[in-house]
């Protein structure tokens, strides 16, 4: 196992967290000591192969799974259920079909009790920053995969969550759509200077918006490798198609393609017990 190192101003803290999950065929070891850091502002993604305990770990981070063992603290607060400082966006599409563009934006607010003028001029705002400006009184069957994403993240954004915890938010999208998608998200984390943190499993995408990446093992998911990005921001095409950037990917997928082939020997290995 190996530690990301502790970052100072560190706003988001998980420390060796451990989870088992009970099986039919015994009790399954999701994510093994699993500790890092984010530091206020940072953009942190976890990238690793399928059934690496990605998923799990964002459930514990979100507060949506608490038997576990191990820590997460924000700004030295431990918490251990969803958390107002901590707002989720998810894979799965979670647009409200009855809702327009601005009213599924305001949702937060007007559960917390703001006042519609003020919800609504807050969720306009939001909506712009995404670049959804004119597509207010829109439903989301009237937008693309890639639109309704947006209005998901202007809505989680609306609420003014300390740390966006993002869950593979694009893994749905076309590839050209979640470079542009990307794109927007990087504008808005600068602009914010938003504590972001991502789990995906799509190389690109990690180095195009990350402060850092940290690649975690196949099953169970222990942290394998940190790799900092030393690229500019904003992060250009130019910078995207550089061999900087290309050094970076590589570097990545060197150390996902040996946990991947782990994970598939282990499959091969389960189907052959299970056949005999």
């Amino acid at each position: 196992m190996a530690d990301a190192p502790a970052q100072d101003g560190a706003l988001l803290a998980i420390a060796h967290i451990t989870k088992r999950f009970t099986a039919r065929d015994g009790d399954v070891l999701a994510v093994d000591d699993f500790s890092f850091d984010v530091a206020e502002g940072e953009f942190v993604s976890i990238i690793g192969p399928s059934g690496c305990g990605k998923s799990t770990l964002f459930n514990i981070v979100g507060g949506l799974i608490g038997d576990y063992s191990g820590s997460v603290t924000v700004a030295g607060e431990r918490i251990t259920a969803t958390h107002p400082a901590i707002g989720m966006v998810f894979q799965e599409e979670s647009t409200f079909p009855w809702r327009t563009v601005v009213d599924n934006v305001a949702f937060p607010l007007e559960i917390a009790g703001v006042a519609r003028g003020e919800r609504l001029s807050r969720a306009a705002h939001f909506v712009a920053m995404v670049g959804l400006a004119g597509f207010e009184t829109r439903y989301p069957n009237e937008l693309s995969g890639g639109m309704r994403q947006r209005v998901a993240i202007a809505r989680t954004l609306a609420s003014q969550p300390r740390i966006l915890l993002m869950d593979e938010p694009f893994a749905a999208l076309d590839e050209q759509t979640r470079v542009l998608l990307g794109d927007k998200v990087q504008k808005i984390q600068q602009a914010l200077k938003q504590t972001t943190l991502l789990i995906t499993h799509n190389l690109t995408e990690a180095v195009q918006l990350s402060d850092r990446v940290l690649v975690m093992t196949y099953r169970p998911g222990r942290l394998k490798r940190v790799v900092n990005i030393h690229l500019p921001h904003p992060r250009s095409a130019e910078i995207v198609e550089s061999e900087a950037f290309g050094h970076y990917v590589a570097e990545i997928w060197r150390d996902l393609r040996e946990e991947a082939n782990r994970g598939i020997e282990d499959t091969e290995a389960r189907a052959r017990e299970h056949a005999k």
